[in-house]
């Protein structure tokens, strides 16, 4: 998956939230513009070719606030936003892009 379809389909709003990540983002303090701005700018970390949904990727970014945050998306005509989270040092490399034990 390339970063550059799913700005290009994020800047035509092509955007669809499931419940899912509604409610995990509303709990962890994420906003949906912190979620638009890490797609926007932010970069692929990993890929999951055959994610139930869609295939599916991480995209690595910033909040509106600049904190580091993580957006798991499908992709098919639309973006699927599966998820958003604060990475956790305890799972991630410092650079909070690698998963440690990899």
């Amino acid at each position: 998956m390339q970063i550059e379809e799913i700005q290009r389909l994020c800047s035509q709003s092509k955007i669809k939230w499931s419940g899912h990540a509604s409610e995990r983002i509303q709990q962890r303090g994420i906003s949906r513009e912190d979620v638009i701005n890490c797609i926007m700018h932010g970069e692929i970390i990993e890929d999951y070719p055959d994610y139930w949904l869609n295939p599916a990727s991480l995209i690595f970014g910033y909040s509106v606030n600049g904190k580091i945050i993580h957006v798991v998306v499908g992709i098919d005509n639309y973006i699927h936003i599966v998820t958003a989270y604060y990475p956790d040092k305890t799972k991630f490399e410092s650079d909070m892009k690698t998963r440690k034990g990899r």
